[in-house]
């Protein structure tokens, strides 16, 4: 896991992180659905060769849900020691002014540091009108403009519903869209030097992770060395929730730059 390219996914429920991630991996191994009275209100990770390499796919929660955010910090020790990439999902369409809030909150949220190691990927490319590219898209939209901007100019589109089999148009397809996407995190690893996005709370997480491992094999228990770490992240789970007693608007500064009241 460690030779794997980190990549994060955020976004608003339902704007479809879930079926993202099935079609970068080009299997159904997320589960789709994601919604705050869900059963599946964390995180899923899977780790997958992809174009020649492996890269370790993370769904997130609802991420802009104040409903959610307690069920954003137990993703913190996926996360750890930090992403390569954070994907923000947004839907092709018009963006009302509920959408307009979410990227307002983009901008107050993010340190200028996270848009060094992110994107912006459009779900729902068939709302896209015919010959408009994505780019051209974005130019309408003021916010999303200066979003896009802020991320280095670096978007992309997809559909995973109607994509998936059109070898008719080489824009409007799937397997042409991925690889420009994974051309473009290649490209952003290599800028950021191989470094992942991480702060001091994700290395104290880290840091706590490598140690729970060492007890685990210390107790003598069989279990393989993946198994070894998901039960590491649980158990730093607990120590984190106790890390962070009294201190949760620090820990949202802490780990993403935030600035938000909780």
């Amino acid at each position: 896991m460690s030779d794997s390219k980190r990549i994060v996914l955020l976004g608003k429920t339902g704007v479809g992180k879930s079926s993202v991630a099935n079609t970068i991996i080009g299997e159904p191994l997320f589960k789709i659905g994601h919604s705050v009275n869900s059963e599946t209100n964390k995180c899923q990770t899977e780790t997958t060769p992809v174009d020649g390499g492996n890269i370790t796919l993370i769904d997130t929660p609802g991420f802009f849900e104040d409903e959610m955010k307690s069920a954003v910090l137990r993703c913190i020790p996926e996360f750890a020691p930090g992403p390569h990439v954070f994907l923000i999902v947004l839907k092709v369409e018009r963006f009302t002014e509920q959408e307009q809030a979410v990227i307002a909150k983009m901008h107050q949220y993010f340190s200028d540091e996270f848009f060094q190691y992110a994107a912006v990927l459009f779900t729902h490319g068939d709302q896209l009108p015919e010959g408009q590219t994505i780019e051209e898209f974005v130019r309408r939209e003021k916010k999303v403009s200066d979003l896009v901007e802020k991320c280095g100019g670096r978007c992309h589109v997809i559909d995973n519903k109607y994509w998936k089999n059109n070898p008719q148009e080489e824009y409007r397809n799937n397997q042409v869209q991925v690889k420009e996407l994974l051309k473009t995190i290649e490209e952003m690893v290599e800028a950021n030097k191989g470094g992942c996005y991480t702060n001091e709370m994700l290395q104290a997480v880290e840091e706590r992770i490598k140690q729970e491992e060492e007890l685990i094999r210390q107790s003598g228990v069989m279990i393989s060395v993946g198994e070894i770490r998901e039960k590491a992240k649980e158990n730093t789970l607990s120590w984190l929730w106790d890390y962070l007693t009294g201190g949760v608007h620090q820990l949202w500064r802490s780990v993403w730059g935030f600035w938000a009241q909780l």
